[in-house]
């Protein structure tokens, strides 16, 4: 799902940082979404302190939001713990915005860090649904494990992580 102009996408010039980058940093100088929030070209939606949300310029279906933390932050692993909840709220309302204030009857909310991510600015997509709206479920092909003993393996795996 692109989200920017074409030739925008790029390295994300990720860091192994906890917080924003700073505003000097070359990835955030070059952020297509830095740039859109500092002059004001997109259809804003919601506009707070730490939190922005404008439509997407090429929606899956109208009303595909966009949701992002004002200041500059790669990915959701860079997200600071600070910024969690006005975050995770603002995607919450804008859910709750498709339906109320469009007449969906759900969202499709994604996040992706690093592949697919057209713009290294953490941003979450809030896409309006309705059943019948053409959306089969996830956009991938699912993969089955071998055995319950591959299941148990991965989850041991990501448990450790944690």
């Amino acid at each position: 799902m692109p989200t920017a102009a074409p030739g925008s996408s790029g390295p994300s010039g990720h860091t192994d940082s906890a917080g924003p980058a700073d505003p000097a940093d070359s990835a955030a100088g070059s952020c297509v979404f830095c740039g859109v929030v500092a002059d004001g070209s997109a259809d804003l939606v919601l506009d707070e302190p730490d939190v922005v949300a404008f439509l997407d310029v090429r929606p899956v279906f109208k009303g595909h939001t966009l949701v992002l933390p004002r200041a500059h932050v790669d990915t959701l692993l860079d997200l600071p713990g600070e910024l969690r909840d006005p975050y995770l709220a603002a995607v919450q309302r804008v859910a709750r915005a498709m339906e109320t204030g469009l007449g969906a009857k759900g969202s499709f909310v994604a996040v992706n860090n690093r592949v697919s991510q057209s713009v290294p600015h953490l941003h979450t997509h809030v896409v309006p649904r309705t059943k019948g709206d053409g959306l089969r479920g996830f956009f991938w092909p699912r993969h089955k494990y071998a055995d319950e003993d591959e299941a148990r393996e991965y989850a041991a795996k990501v448990r450790a992580a944690l």
